[in-house]
């Protein structure tokens, strides 16, 4: 995502005025409420675990979740590229490929 893009995301909320109702609790609820929607795509589908005939929605609820982690983000005064490049080093000692690779377990199980 570039800076742009979350640029326009937090203009969007300070044109509106929203930032007075985006704190940590709200905007967690939120992201969690969008993720929901995002599964009820799949809601009922059966055996059907592919994404024809969705993605217009997909993108919908993916593009909400990503815009409240956006938010939550910023309320918590937290830099995107930090907390992720973060995750993914850790991600990396936590499933090191020569143990993970073609493997679904957990990183306890591995």
């Amino acid at each position: 995502m570039t800076q742009e893009t979350i640029d326009q995301i937090l203009k969007f909320r300070d044109d509106r005025d929203w930032k007075q109702f985006h704190n940590p609790k709200d905007l967690a609820i939120s992201i969690s409420l969008e993720a929901a929607e995002l599964l009820e795509v799949f809601q009922w589908s059966g055996e059907d675990i592919k994404a024809e005939g969705k993605t217009d929605k997909i993108k919908e609820e993916l593009a909400d979740v990503i815009n409240y982690c956006v938010l939550m983000a910023d309320a918590c005064n937290l830099d995107l590229d930090e907390i992720i490049q973060a995750k993914i080093k850790l991600n990396n000692k936590k499933y090191p490929v020569d143990k993970a690779k073609g493997k679904s377990e957990k990183y306890t199980e591995l």
